[in-house]
């Protein structure tokens, strides 16, 4: 199985389409890939021969945040493609503009290969590394593609705060919490544009609903299982069996092949209505216990981010008696008259168990290559923020 590295691909863009016209697997390599070539190494070596031909790897983490190799069938991408194609109403958009990494299953999937199979344009960039080259080439769009996590928005209004791009006609969000609070914003940003909330996971390669914006108020509503894919609650666990997901998956040091008629866990909590609309909770590593209440930080954050237009981010915690906790991180530092809207907000919308432990504030909040926050770099940086509010007792 051929590894190939995001930088080579950023060098040479048509390795992609030669990768997938050859019958030799391949696994696309994040160029900041935390597990280290060491352990894709050893993690290749536990794929079958039966996945040889035809599959393609791409590398992320599971919900304890351990290296995962999800391998995916090209026919399978490609037929998802198509799936998503007909839901997103894709046909008018005659190009793709990238500002996630490739190695994303998200941009892989919903971008490259759905590019490949439509004989649309992909286009490249740097993200939001390189703002300058970024918003070039959303000026540029003609009749346009853009995916993006909820995590960018911010960002995106923070550094082209007066922009416009009226040649972007599709926005595809996914990667967690979806930004329904800022469709205002959006839809000043891209004029033209229908916004999409997708859901899914890696071992989904990686889509199991989409829904249009205008189609639910609440972020939390994901819409209804894609034809093909079936999703269900199980003890407030979400599971799916979908006839698109991947093949096999590496982690742990074992190879599990996943078999049609295996349900697969999400790693999120929610439920599904008589209706089959999904019901999204959260991470499982975002919903805990506080005092015997049940706390769910999408929710909280939601409520947060329909107040502050900042970046915002709350990670996981204890307090001085040993209970879990959580703290809200803000970028920037908000004034006194931002400070005492989020706080009249938490008083106003939950009990005093699903506040924050702490209100802090960092210049820049840290972010992972994929564009969601960097909980554990907040986490570990947390003495060297600026403490604004904190609980008493």
């Amino acid at each position: 199985m051929k590894v190939v590295h995001e930088a080579e691909v950023d060098r040479d863009p048509a390795q992609v389409t030669r990768l997938w016209a050859a019958s030799e697997s391949f696994v696309l390599a994040p160029t900041r890939a935390g597990s280290g070539r060491s352990w894709l190494t050893h993690a290749i070596a536990l794929v079958p021969e039966s996945h040889g031909q035809r599959h393609f790897g791409l590398l992320t983490s599971g919900s304890a945040g351990d290296p995962k190799l999800v391998i995916g069938s090209r026919a399978r991408a490609e037929a998802l493609a198509e799936v998503i194609h007909e839901r997103q109403d894709n046909d008018p958009a005659r190009q793709t503009i990238c500002l996630l990494p490739l190695s994303y299953s998200y941009a892989f999937v919903n971008q490259w290969v759905w590019s490949h199979r439509f004989g649309r344009r992909f286009v490249t960039t740097a993200g939001f590394s390189d703002p300058a080259g970024t918003r070039a080439a959303l000026e540029a769009a003609r009749d346009a593609m853009v995916c993006m996590v909820g995590a960018q928005v911010p960002l995106l209004l923070q550094l082209f705060p007066t922009a416009t791009f009226p040649g972007v006609v599709r926005l595809h969000f996914a990667g967690a919490r979806f930004p329904q609070e800022r469709l205002e914003d959006l839809a000043r940003a891209f004029p033209n544009a229908k916004v999409f909330n997708n859901y899914g996971c890696a071992e989904a390669m990686p889509r199991l609903t989409i829904r249009g914006a205008w189609e639910a108020p609440a972020a939390q509503d994901v819409g209804k299982a894609l034809p093909g894919i079936s999703v269900r609650a199980r003890d407030d666990v979400l599971q799916f069996r979908s006839v698109y997901s991947a093949t096999l998956v590496v982690e742990n040091g074992v190879a599990h092949a996943i078999p049609g008629e295996e349900w697969i866990p999400t790693g999120d909590l929610g439920q599904v209505a008589a209706d089959g609309t999904v019901l999204l909770t959260g991470r499982a590593s975002e919903v805990y216990k506080r005092f015997g209440e049940k706390i769910s930080l999408p929710q909280v954050q939601t409520a947060v981010q329909g107040v502050w237009k900042g970046h915002a981010a709350l990670y996981r915690t204890t307090d001085e008696m040993g209970e879990g906790a959580h703290v809200l991180v803000l970028a920037p530092a908000p004034d006194d008259k931002e400070l005492k809207g989020i706080l009249a907000l938490l008083r106003a919308s939950f009990a005093r168990p699903h506040w924050p432990l702490r209100i802090e504030s960092v210049g820049t909040l840290p972010l992972l290559p994929n564009g969601k926050p960097d909980l554990r770099r907040l986490a570990d940086t947390a003495r060297r923020s600026t403490v604004h509010w904190a609980q008493r007792y």
